[in-house]
């Protein structure tokens, strides 16, 4: 399909558009794919940790921050239907060339975290498999955890540089592989429960081992489940290539979003159900619900099974984050406002696979520096970076959004209402903060990672010479994300 220069919705004048092949059927398996996978493994027991046996309240509030924010989403997304994203809203609100970079880096860095999240939880359900079969005799200590995860990263750069990209159909497969995953843990539990056993009182038992009050407990434990919930965004990258997305878009990434709180919040009860609150603290890093197929179905050969199919649903959630790393870097070293040398691109495989290797080491140093540092609270640390910085650029994303509706030049389908966008924002801004018991750590890698951002901004700026460049400045924001290998 090729617009002409004279359709109002076209992105890209002369030049042949995406493939639209996304109906709302395939939008809404994205969605949820991108939603579902590592959050879930990752945090769960380190939320029940926090609040106790209502777990599935964190869960709630933070699907009612993200489901405002997506509300000032599906407005940009359908007043600017290009496939830029936050730093394309940043842009068009502000038009400020170093604050759009912070929010596409602070993206950039966002994927980063998150694959190196997955790839810890994705260690441990591997392990943890290997010790159901009777593979291997005991559960191994952290250093082999680190190890495991570090080369699953380099695997993972690897396929990426062979020229892998994102195929909605594999998506398709994968959601699906997904949902059996967290199906059988919500089944075990309810098996549990109707059989008599477990404790479903517990599901009401609010419980902080620092004897905080509730509210500032579950706004502890919102912070770490909001990494559970981000995803969403990135479905606006696939806009060009949805079929009526200014219709679609709002119903489906709204019911997307209510159909991974619902299995969220049926895991979390699950997990309290059948877990004690000893064996849920007991569990290592992202292996809670491991321990519920464990303990809850012990007649049944689930638990050998059950940790593959949750490396499998990890491994794609870490995959598409570290594409999605990898062409940012690229769009932005096209833009000029990175070094160029991050642009360049395979002539065999069509990979930028300088941008491929950098963020492969960014996430291999986090993973060393926060096992060190932190070693008894790894992924707990790394998703909580991930919710940190993606909360940042929602709070942005949220006050673009009631900055562009001054612009009349563009109509938007959907309209978030009243002032919601400035509830999405404060919520979002309120989370950022200390006061949620965020660990400085948390603070010191973000800022590192922005600062690193930063210093390669700098030096873009001090070397560009020449026609193609002015400083650092981007020369076509609309297709930042444009894929080299298109």
């Amino acid at each position: 399909m090729t617009s002409t220069a004279t359709d109002p919705t076209d992105v890209n004048g002369p030049e042949p558009d995406l493939k639209r092949v996304m109906g709302p059927k395939l939008l809404l398996l994205f969605i949820v794919g991108d939603i579902l996978g590592a959050g879930v493994y990752a945090v769960t027991g380190q939320m029940a940790g926090v609040v106790g046996g209502i777990v599935w309240l964190p869960f709630l509030v933070a699907f009612v921050v993200a489901t405002l924010t997506a509300l000032s989403y599906l407005e940009l997304v359908t007043k600017y239907p290009q496939a830029a994203g936050a730093a394309l809203y940043t842009h068009k609100a502000f038009g400020v060339h170093f604050v759009t970079f912070l929010v596409a880096f602070a993206v950039i860095c966002s994927g980063i975290t998150s694959a190196s999240t997955a790839s810890n939880v994705l260690a441990q359900n591997l392990t943890g498999g290997l010790e159901a079969n009777g593979w291997i005799d005991s559960t191994p200590g952290t250093g082999t955890i680190t190890l495991i995860a570090l080369g699953f990263m380099v695997v993972l750069a690897l396929i990426n540089l062979r020229g892998v990209g994102e195929s909605v159909k594999f998506n398709v497969l994968l959601t699906l592989v997904e949902i059996t995953a967290l199906a059988l843990v919500i089944g075990v539990g309810f098996y549990v429960m109707a059989q008599g056993d477990g404790s479903i009182d517990r599901i009401t038992t609010f419980q902080n081992p620092e004897d905080k009050g509730l509210f500032l407990a579950v706004t502890a434990a919102t912070s770490i489940a909001f990494f559970a919930m981000v995803g969403f965004e990135d479905s606006v990258n696939m806009v060009e290539e949805t079929q009526e997305p200014e219709r679609i878009f709002p119903r489906t990434m709204i019911t997307g979003l209510g159909i991974a709180v619902i299995i969220y919040m049926l895991v979390a009860i699950s997990v309290v159900t059948v877990l004690t609150p000893d064996q849920i603290a007991g569990a290592s890093d992202g292996r809670a619900l491991l321990e519920v197929v464990r303990i809850g179905a012990p007649d049944f050969p689930i638990d050998k099974v059950f940790p593959f199919l949750a490396c499998f649903a990890v491994a794609n959630t870490a995959l598409i984050n570290m594409l999605m790393a990898s062409r940012l870097l690229y769009g932005l070293a096209n833009q000029d406002v990175l070094p160029r040398t991050l642009g360049k691109v395979s002539p065999n495989r069509r990979s930028p696979y300088v941008g491929i290797m950098f963020s492969t080491v960014l996430a291999l140093g986090l993973i060393v520096v926060v096992a060190e540092r932190a070693e008894d609270e790894v992924v707990l640390n790394l998703a909580s970076v991930t919710s940190l910085l993606l909360l940042a650029v929602f709070t942005i994303v949220n006050i673009a959004c009631l900055v562009l509706r001054r612009d009349t030049s563009r109509k938007s389908t959907f309209r978030s209402p009243g002032i919601t966008p400035a509830i999405a924002a404060l919520l979002c801004a309120y989370l950022l903060g200390p006061w949620v018991d965020r660990d400085a750590l948390i603070y010191q890698i973000a800022a590192g990672l922005m600062v690193l951002g930063v210093v390669l901004w700098a030096i873009t700026w001090a070397t560009n010479r020449g026609v193609r460049a002015k400083r650092t400045g981007f020369r076509d924001i609309d297709h930042m994300e444009d894929d080299p290998g298109r």
